[in-house]
């Protein structure tokens, strides 16, 4: 379980809470975009009245289905029960701190536990979800994209130069805390990236998948505009994310961790044929540049609202969680995969 505080008296609190939990200014809470198997306190010490409503505004926005929890050093809050109806599930006040003086993960792991169980039978109770409708509704978000007729996409030997029609196009690179460029030498760097293409390229073969880009640092994979198409590429990246630590050793020869970036779009693209691709000039293809290289997060894939209704199979849509607006539209991460032992 990852533990971070939002605070403006870190220098208090870092005494007090377990080592290994991240602390940051009260201001980077807007920012923050919080993952699973993640517990976030927020410390309301320096705030007035009024800023301790808005900042309980905001801490709703953005933990949302995370758990949270309150600092409360000075009894700013007169009635600590209100925070529990506002989705808190631990507060932390003056008398706590008085009295055991620090905050061990046992307490912070049964806060947690608390927080899920509330979760689980608010479900049972309200029966009918939101989630649950948009399930049944065709997914669990709505695309103004649709696929084309069938025939649509000739194959790629038949695929003419000039061109346009949708693809689906995936954006995948290499992540770690430090980049490859810092750890290893240049020729190294160099065959990694092959070798991650020659492992990609055999696994989207078998979806249809081309290797259409290739920057030497990333690269982008054209999909024919079908859905089994998407499904199977979608479970790829997944298997991949999942057993990073195994391909990274065996497959990418890598003694230091990493994990992958996968960013999926959808959009019509003048075809060209790759390594004659200079010339492309598209909005799909800056979209997903864009996402996989600014937005996405490491061990997620990442997808846009753009992608046609029925391109993610339905025993994996409950992968997926909103990871907010970029660039004008509004875009789904995976849930992040925990590693018995710490990977990246």
């Amino acid at each position: 379980m990852s533990v971070y505080v939002f605070t403006n008296n870190e220098k208090t609190l870092n005494k007090i809470f377990p080592k290994n939990t991240g602390f940051f200014g009260l201001a980077k809470l807007t920012a923050h975009l919080p993952a699973d198997a993640e517990m976030i306190y927020i410390d309301v010490t320096s705030l007035s009245e009024a800023k301790i409503s808005k900042t309980l505004l905001q801490i709703k926005k953005t933990c949302k289905n995370i758990p949270w929890g309150i600092i409360d050093q000075k009894g700013n809050i007169s009635d600590p029960a209100s925070i529990f109806f506002d989705g808190a599930c631990d507060y932390i006040g003056q008398i706590y701190l008085k009295t055991y003086k620090n905050i061990n993960i046992k307490r912070i792991k049964k806060a947690s536990l608390w927080h899920s169980s509330l979760a689980i039978s608010g479900k049972s109770i309200s029966g009918n979800t939101a989630a649950e409708k948009e399930k049944e509704e065709g997914g669990f978000f709505k695309s103004k994209s649709k696929l084309p007729p069938a025939g649509t996409f000739p194959g790629w030997k038949k695929m003419t130069s000039g061109k346009t029609i949708p693809f689906y196009l995936l954006h995948c690179s290499l992540c770690g805390k430090t980049s490859l460029e810092s750890r290893l030498e240049e020729k190294a760097v160099i065959k990694v990236h092959k070798r991650l293409c020659n492992y990609l390229s055999n696994i989207f073969s078998e979806c249809d998948g081309i290797l259409w880009m290739d920057s030497g640092k990333d690269c982008i994979f054209l999909f024919p505009p079908i859905a089994k198409n998407a499904e199977h590429a979608i479970e790829s990246c997944i298997r991949v994310i999942i057993s990073a630590p195994l391909v990274s050793l065996e497959t990418l020869a890598l003694t230091i961790p990493v994990n992958f970036t996968f960013a999926l779009h959808y959009g019509s693209i003048t075809y060209k044929p790759p390594g004659k691709t200079g010339t492309v000039v598209s909005d799909a293809v800056n979209a997903v540049f864009h996402l996989g290289a600014k937005k996405c997060e490491s061990g997620r894939l990442t997808i846009t609202n753009d992608i046609p209704n029925g391109s993610i199979p339905k025993s994996l849509q409950d992968c997926f969680i909103s990871a907010g607006d970029f660039e004008g539209r509004s875009i789904w991460h995976t849930r992040k995969f925990i590693y018995e032992k710490p990977w990246t």
